[in-house]
C-alpha cells in the first residue's frame, strides 16, 4: 500500500473520530508538511521567529483537532495544510504589525522565479491574504493554485496532483490568478 493510500485510510479514521489515527498520520505527512513550511518561510524575513519545525507542529495540531472537516484524502489534507500554514503566518504578521504599529510590515513579490526584476512588484502579506480571500469567493480553485504554487512552493505537476486537475488547468489558473491579483493589489492611480 502506498503512502498516499495509507494516509487516506488514516484520514478517514480521523474523520470518523478515531483520535489515535493522528499518531499514525504524522509520519505519513511530516516530510511534505516540512517542505511546505520551508517554502513559506523562504518568503519571510531572514530573522523570522518561526522555524519550519514549529510551524509544522502548530499547523498539524490545528489540523488534527479540526472536527468539522471530512478528510477526502492526502491531497485534501495537504491543500488544507497549506492554507493553515499561510494563516499562521498571516496571524504572526498581523501581531507584528500591531506591535510595531505598521512599521515592520512583511512584503512579498508575486512572480515566477525567472521573471525580470522590473516585473516583480512588492506587496504586503496581509493585503495579499485579503486579496486571496476575495479570489476564493470568485474562484476557489484559482485561489488554491496560488496558495500551493506561491506559498507552498509546489510545481505545476505537484499542484495538479493535489487539486486533482490537469497541469494545463493549473497553468491557466495560475496565469489568470496572477493577473487578477496584480490588478487587485496595484495601488489606485492618483487622479
Amino acid at each position: 500500500m502506498s503512502v498516499v493510500e495509507k494516509a487516506t485510510l488514516v484520514l478517514t479514521e480521523l474523520s470518523h473520530g478515531n483520535g489515535s489515527a493522528a499518531d499514525r498520520l504524522f509520519p505519513l505527512v511530516y516530510d511534505e508538511l516540512r517542505v511546505l513550511a520551508k517554502a513559506y518561510l523562504l518568503r519571510e524575513r531572514i530573522n523570522h521567529t518561526l522555524q519550519p519545525t514549529a510551524l509544522v507542529h502548530e499547523a498539524y495540531l490545528r489540523l488534527i483537532n479540526e472536527t468539522r472537516i471530512d478528510w477526502q484524502g492526502k491531497s485534501h489534507f495537504m491543500a488544507i495544510a497549506a492554507r493553515c500554514i499561510r494563516q499562521i503566518l498571516i496571524n504572526h504578521a498581523r501581531d507584528r504589525r500591531a506591535a510595531k504599529r505598521g512599521g515592520d510590515v512583511q512584503r512579498y513579490t508575486l512572480h515566477e522565479e525567472d521573471a525580470p526584476d522590473e516585473d516583480r512588484s512588492v506587496i504586503d502579506l496581509i493585503d495579499l491574504d485579503e486579496a486571496l480571500s476575495e479570489l476564493t469567493q470568485r474562484d476557489e480553485r484559482q485561489a488554491n493554485v496560488v496558495e500551493l504554487r506561491y506559498f507552498g512552493g509546489l510545481s505545476v505537476q505537484q499542484t495538479a496532483l493535489v487539486l486533482d486537475v490537469s497541469p494545463g488547468t493549473v497553468k491557466g489558473d495560475w496565469r489568470f490568478a496572477r493577473v487578477w491579483l496584480k490588478e487587485r493589489l496595484s495601488p489606485e492611480p492618483l487622479g
